[in-house]
């Protein structure tokens, strides 16, 4: 696009200078197409190094005035350079703006293609209208097109981005369950020595012991001895054994472990400062509950590593008697919420937000949010409990 356009600024200004030389032949012509193109290629050139709509716009100016200089004052023939204007409006200025430069434009022509004597043709109007038209719409289109480019691109990322996470996620979620699982086998394993091979030499000892205390005279006498300090010994290794597989962790909540690793790997890497709190009553929830709740954790974490600019982030998880809540609350730069929920399909908007209210939805939750601009964010999710232990 702007390849062609550049060839077509070349061609109708050397179109314009060879038309006008025609007519009268001096070095007018042939100045005023130099001074164009140089004026033109300066901003192209300069454009790479100092890029921004206001030095754009006031370099357009100096383009079309030296353009109007050109076809009042040396000679009509130049009003071809106006296609080149109309695209350039396109690209540089506002809607409405771009509209009424086009206008302006249009009325040099005009003026320019009226011919004193009245001889002037519909041609010489409406051509010039027609292709203003054309190139105003082809510009503006594709500045359409590139922001649509530009959204789907942002929103390819946010999804590689989401499934990068969620393949991590899920792994973290695997080793929790393994651990889960270790913890709840070590746990069956201690309940059944304690309740049988633990009970069983318990009950020896005491036989033992009460036959001894009848008759423990003669090589009897010794024997039950024996066996009493023989099954008080293997039942305190049993007992041993059982303290070792009960697990120290049996009390502890997988999602709670899960948020705490990843809180613990947050910190080392951001250097931000975190704080877990979790309600000791919180039950155990169902899989698809707790994956919810670990992947908006995540990608709260993600929004306050990436455009909050926190130094403090307290994640709590919290019993709400009939649901669970996961509030991530960060002492950030903080967002203007009424403008991102009047406008959540804005190019600025945050695709993560609309993705976690999305996610907790789908389970029959949702998610609340907090924020003005300086005052950090809080994002409150909320998932029924009734529904997870039902899972």
């Amino acid at each position: 696009m702007q390849v062609g356009q550049h060839v077509i600024a070349v061609v109708l200004a050397v179109v314009g200078a060879a038309r006008a030389f025609a007519g009268n032949p001096a070095g007018a012509p042939v100045v005023a197409a130099a001074a164009i193109l140089l004026w033109y290629g300066a901003g192209v050139v300069l454009s790479r190094r100092f890029d921004g709509p206001v030095a754009a716009r006031w370099w357009l100016v100096g383009l079309t005035a030296l353009w109007a200089v050109a076809v009042v004052v040396v000679s009509p023939e130049f009003v071809w350079f106006a296609f080149v204007l109309w695209l350039l409006s396109g690209h540089l200025l506002t809607r409405w703006s771009s509209v009424a430069f086009a206008l302006l434009v249009f009325g040099v022509v005009v003026v320019a293609n009226v011919d004193p004597s009245g001889t002037t043709t519909y041609a010489a109007l409406f051509g010039p209208l027609i292709g203003g038209v054309f190139a105003l719409g082809v510009s503006r289109g594709y500045l359409e097109l590139r922001r649509d480019a530009r959204e789907r691109e942002h929103l390819v990322e946010s999804l590689t981005l989401a499934q990068a996470e969620m393949a991590g996620l899920q792994e973290e979620l695997a080793h929790t369950q393994r651990h889960s699982g270790a913890i709840a086998e070590r746990t069956r394993l201690s309940r059944d020595i304690h309740d049988t091979i633990a009970q069983g030499l318990s009950s020896i000892r005491l036989l033992a012991r009460a036959e001894l205390d009848r008759d423990g005279s003669g090589d009897a006498g010794r024997t039950l001895a024996q066996v009493e300090a023989l099954a008080g010994d293997n039942l305190a290794d049993v007992r041993r054994i059982v303290a070792e597989l009960t697990p120290s962790e049996l009390e502890d909540n997988a999602l709670a472990a899960a948020l705490a690793r990843m809180l613990e790997r947050f910190a080392a890497e951001t250097g931000i400062e975190t704080d877990l709190r979790v309600d000791d009553t919180l039950p155990t929830l169902a899989t698809a509950h707790e994956v919810a709740l670990l992947r908006t954790a995540q990608s709260a974490l993600a929004n306050a590593r990436q455009h909050a600019g926190a130094g403090r982030v307290v994640v709590s998880l919290l019993d709400g008697g009939d649901s669970v809540r996961l509030d991530v609350v960060d002492d950030g730069h903080g967002f203007d919420v009424g403008a991102w929920t009047n406008e959540p399909s804005s190019p600025g908007s945050s695709y993560g937000l609309r993705f976690m209210r999305s996610r907790l939805r789908e389970q029959g939750g949702g998610l609340d949010i907090e924020s003005s601009p300086g005052d950090g964010t809080a994002l409150s999710a909320h998932l029924p409990i009734s529904t997870a232990r039902g899972s």
